[in-house]
């Protein structure tokens, strides 16, 4: 079958405000209703239940904020990108911001095939001892092996996080407030979690805000 596609965009966006409560799901049905109101010309899926051509990097936890999350589109007629980010912006629902958008190839690799990393900025709502965080840090970067549990569709299932870190660290900001960056591993069925992360440290990921920073992809091999 003839593809009905001719120009992918890469979108780059942040979520936050009141978005920071909608779904992974919600959110992608929120940019396909931006799309078309946009009169972007989105390209669908074939058959019954049609679907628009759209893939996003990653699900964000319900409760994060982003400032760096990626969506591509596949589109039936090319447009200038430089064009769809107003035109965009202009539909979008609050407490999401189109930041860029661009081309990329139409035959490149998946979104979530790409993503290698991701960091992410946690600061905690309670008081803090410093030095106790920064010792179980280091504790942990030290470990061997950190063993946490996962449960899915009932099945829990025992794995080691440590590898999944690739940096962890604890700072203090101007006003002596406590702020923990986190790089972790976003590579396909090597996902390391923030709330994992959290527990691992002795906190309650309900009592802390998780801003996710930014992606890495793994760049793509031209042809």
């Amino acid at each position: 079958m003839q593809a009905n596609y001719v120009q992918r965009l890469r979108l780059i966006f942040s979520k936050g405000g009141a978005a920071r409560f909608i779904s992974h799901l919600d959110l992608a049905r929120t940019l396909e209703r931006a799309l078309n109101r946009a009169k972007i010309p989105v390209a669908y899926t074939q058959g019954f239940n049609r679907r628009p051509r759209m893939q996003m990097a990653t699900a964000l936890p319900l409760g994060y904020t982003s400032e760096y999350e990626l969506a591509d589109v596949l589109l039936t007629e090319k447009m200038e990108p430089a064009q769809v980010q107003p035109q965009l912006m202009a539909k979008m629902a609050p407490g999401i911001e189109i930041l860029s958008v661009t081309d990329v190839p139409v035959s490149g690799a998946s979104l979530q095939s790409l993503t290698q990393s991701s960091t992410y900025m946690a600061t905690p709502l309670e008081p803090v001892d410093f030095e106790q965080l920064q010792t179980k840090i280091a504790e942990i970067l030290a470990a061997e092996r950190v063993e946490r549990t996962r449960e899915r569709r009932g099945k829990k299932k025992v794995y080691d996080l440590r590898p999944l870190i690739l940096n962890l660290a604890a700072n203090l900001d101007e006003q002596g407030q406590v702020q923990i960056e986190m790089n972790l591993c976003l590579a396909p069925s090597k996902t390391g979690r923030p709330d994992e992360v959290l527990l691992a440290l002795g906190f309650d990921p309900l009592d802390v805000r998780v801003h996710r920073m930014g992606m890495v992809l793994a760049e793509e091999v031209k042809k």
